[in-house]
């Protein structure tokens, strides 16, 4: 997102149960598919996803520049 709007959205699949454990390989694959590097995974970010079934990365997540205002994930049940 930046200035509060969607600037590119792709839609993950994975025939698979969602697992936690991997939940760094399905965000590496996001990223790679946006074309945007991958941000700092940390368990608060794991902990907010399982329970809101959404997460933020903000740009302070990352460690190259980001070029948007964030980076938003939710889990289409």
């Amino acid at each position: 997102m930046a200035e509060g709007r969607i600037r590119k959205q792709y839609v993950y699949e994975n025939p698979e149960k969602l697992t936690y454990s991997h939940f760094f390989e399905y965000l590496t694959e996001i990223c790679h598919e946006l074309d945007i590097p991958t941000p700092v995974l940390t368990k608060t970010h794991i902990f907010n996803f399982a329970k809101f079934n959404h997460v933020k990365f903000l740009p302070r997540d990352f460690v190259e520049t980001l070029g948007y205002d964030n980076l938003f994930l939710e889990n289409i049940l």
